[in-house]
C-alpha cells in the first residue's frame, strides 16, 4: 500500500492517468472505453496484469515486480489530437512504453463498443516485501564452546542377534555410519557440551526396509540399540 492507502494497482493507474492529463493537455478520466455518445476524449483503463522478471539483492529477494497494461482509448474528434501529443511525449521521453497492439476486434466487442484507434501502455509496478524485525537482545551474549565426542555402540534384533549394514545417522547432521557384521558402529562429530554431558543423542537407523528412532545417553560405555520388527 502507499502512504495514502492506494494499492500499487490503482496508485500505478492514478499516476498514469497524471501523465496522460499532461501530456494530452486535456484530463483523461480512469473508466472503460465508451461508445462515443458519453464524452469525447481519451479513457485510461487497466486491462491486465502481466509478469516482470524478479530480483534478488544481498539481502534476499526484493520487492515483486509486474506490469500493468492500460488500454488508452480515443473517442470522438477531439481524441485524436490528445492521442497524437501521447504518442509523441511517451516515444521522446522514452516511458512509458507503448505498443500499436490495440486493434483486436475480439478486445472491442468485449467492451460492446466499435473499434477505434487507442495505445497500450505498460506500467511497471512493484510491491514491497516486508523486512522480518528481529527480536530485541534482552541478554547479553554468551558464547559456549561445544565439543566433539565418539559414540560407539552395537544394533541388535529381538533375540540378540547383530545386525550388519544399518545404517547409523546422527540426527540433524551429515554425520553417519554403518553397523559392521557384529552390529557395531563409530561415529565421530557426536556433540558435547560440558554444561549438559547427559544430554540425549537422537539416532536414526535405516536398514532391511525400516526406520527407527532412539535417543541414547553419549556417555553410556555400553550402547546396545535394539531394533525391533514394526508390529503387525
Amino acid at each position: 500500500m502507499t502512504d495514502d492507502g492506494r494499492g500499487p494497482i490503482e496508485a500505478a493507474t492514478a499516476d498514469l492517468a497524471a501523465w496522460l492529463a499532461g501530456a494530452a493537455g486535456a484530463a483523461v478520466p480512469v473508466g472503460p472505453p465508451t461508445d462515443g455518445t458519453a464524452g469525447d476524449g481519451l479513457t485510461v483503463w487497466p486491462l491486465e496484469l502481466r509478469p516482470a522478471r524478479q530480483t534478488h539483492g544481498s539481502a534476499g529477494r526484493q520487492a515483486y515486480r509486474f506490469q500493468v497494461r492500460h488500454l488508452l482509448a480515443a473517442a470522438g474528434p477531439a481524441a485524436l489530437p490528445r492521442l497524437d501529443r501521447v504518442l509523441a511525449a511517451a516515444v521522446t521521453a522514452g516511458e512509458p512504453e507503448v505498443l500499436l497492439e490495440a486493434g483486436d476486434p475480439a478486445l472491442w466487442r468485449a467492451f460492446g463498443v466499435p473499434p477505434r484507434p487507442a495505445l497500450l501502455i505498460d506500467v511497471p509496478v512493484q510491491v514491497a516485501r516486508a523486512t522480518p524485525v528481529a527480536p530485541p537482545v534482552l541478554r547479553p551474549l554468551r558464547l559456549r564452546q561445544v565439543g566433539m565426542r565418539r559414540l560407539d555402540g552395537r544394533v541388535v534384533g529381538p533375540q540378540e542377534q547383530p545386525l550388519a549394514a544399518v545404517r547409523v545417522e546422527l540426527d540433524g547432521t551429515p554425520y553417519a555410519t554403518h553397523t559392521d557384521a557384529a552390529g557395531r558402529f563409530r561415529l565421530d562429530g557426536v556433540p558435547h557440551d560440558p554444561e549438559q554431558p547427559g544430554r540425549p543423542v537422537r539416532l536414526r537407523l535405516v536398514g532391511r526396509g525400516h526406520t527407527h528412532t532412539a535417543e541414547v545417553d553419549p556417555a553410556d560405555t555400553d550402547l546396545v540399540i535394539v531394533c525391533a520388527p514394526p508390529a503387525g
